[in-house]
């Protein structure tokens, strides 16, 4: 009888804890959802605090508070859109033709079964966006794949918001890549294996040996994974936290995706094809929360302005979006993405540790490399709850956003 009733009591045991689970995960949703709120309706705006919303656990939740919230992160005001160009851009613009094939080999960014006619209505918006900022910023060069950044934004927002934010992200987050060359995507690309190499030198070595280089990342880096990753929700999810960060946060990210990935690259044949075919791959069930705790972690123990020399030392800091992103700030220090990232890593440690140099690692001490690893891999599922809570600080954001 015993067993029998043990029995009987474990399907309606699992009821009961799937129904906890739920319960604690629609509290946990709805508090955040008045945190937003809350941040959205201070004045001034609570930008920091909209910062850590997009980074922690979930980001932003919906398109309805992403369309309030990414103009807070971008500082655009949603009630002023570009004006409308009274030119015939489709035949002035030197790029009309480019911009036609790639929207239109784009199909696969519109959600499925979207009735077709709306589909090509999109489209059509799609090129109208892309041509409008481009005659309103003749400094901005085209590139294949910016289209797959501003369709998330056109899905998202709409056209009028998503033309504002668009040209803004294009001269500050996105500036590197609308160069007349490549030479600074290519540095951008160039910080990937110092990444990896502060975590993990024997997967550093081994790609290294393969000189498998980094341009399987650079789709990854140039439309924010929009082009890879076949699931919209993770789409938007990634451009929450990369919103709220750094320019150079995509990078970073791509590391943490390497880094996941170790045990299947060390098990390829250490050659260029093998490895490049591999990574360039990318997983579509990716671990998302946990490799964006992740990589804010690293970006926090191993800043751009240490792994620069690495990266390119030949490279003018002045050149990149990480230079213009000083005069892209909201606010105070305190606001600053990189703060908010460190302001979290540091409410991690204990009181006393607090003073002790964590958050670089010497070179050539690969021992020392490899225990950072396991600091990340602890930090990484505590980081995600302290975001919203252990955060001991008061932003004074007293910088008026739409005088």
């Amino acid at each position: 009888m015993a067993l029998r009733s043990e029995q009987g009591h474990g399907p309606t045991s699992s009821r009961w804890d799937g129904g906890a689970e739920k319960a604690d995960f629609n509290a946990k949703r709805k508090k955040k959802v008045a945190e937003i709120h809350q941040a959205l309706n201070s004045d001034p705006t609570d930008v920091a605090a909209l910062r850590r919303m997009a980074i922690s656990e979930g980001g932003l939740l919906t398109d309805e508070i992403r369309r309030k919230v990414w103009p807070k992160l971008l500082n655009v005001n949603a009630n002023d859109p570009p004006p409308i160009s009274g030119k015939n851009l489709r035949q002035m613009s030197k790029d009309y033709q480019q911009v036609l094939l790639d929207v239109r080999r784009s199909l696969r960014r519109f959600p499925p079964g979207m009735p077709e006619e709306q589909r090509e209505g999109l489209q059509e918006e799609l090129i109208d966006i892309i041509l409008l900022i481009l005659e309103r910023n003749p400094q901005l060069h085209y590139y294949q794949g910016y289209h797959d950044i501003v369709v998330t934004f056109l899905l998202v927002v709409g056209e009028r918001l998503a033309t504002s934010l668009v040209e803004k992200l294009s001269t500050h987050h996105l500036r590197d890549f609308m160069d007349p060359t490549m030479d600074n995507t290519k540095h951008i690309l160039n910080y990937l294996m110092p990444i990896i190499d502060q975590v993990n030198p024997e997967l550093h070595d081994f790609m290294q040996s393969a000189e498998v280089g980094t341009i399987f990342a650079l789709s990854w880096l140039i439309t924010w994974f929009g082009h890879v990753l076949s699931d919209f929700r993770h789409v938007v999810r990634l451009y929450d936290f990369f919103l709220a960060c750094h320019p150079l946060m995509p990078i970073y990210f791509a590391a943490v995706i390497v880094l996941y990935r170790e045990q299947e690259v060390l098990d390829c044949d250490c050659d260029m094809a093998s490895v490049h075919h591999l990574l360039s791959q990318i997983p579509q069930d990716l671990p998302y929360e946990t490799l964006i705790s992740r990589a804010g972690d690293l970006f926090v123990q191993f800043p751009p302005s240490e792994l620069a020399r690495e990266a390119a030392a030949q490279q003018q800091a002045e050149r990149t979006a990480a230079s213009t992103f000083k005069d892209f700030e909201l606010a105070s220090a305190q606001q600053r993405p990189d703060m908010v990232l460190r302001q979290r890593f540091r409410g991690l440690l204990r009181p006393e540790d607090r003073t002790k140099d964590v958050l670089t690692k010497p070179r050539t001490n690969r021992f020392v490399k490899l225990a950072v690893m396991g600091l990340t891999v602890a930090l990484g599922a505590a980081a995600l709850a302290v975001v919203k809570s252990a955060l001991e600080w008061a932003p004074k954001f007293q910088l008026q956003l739409f005088p």
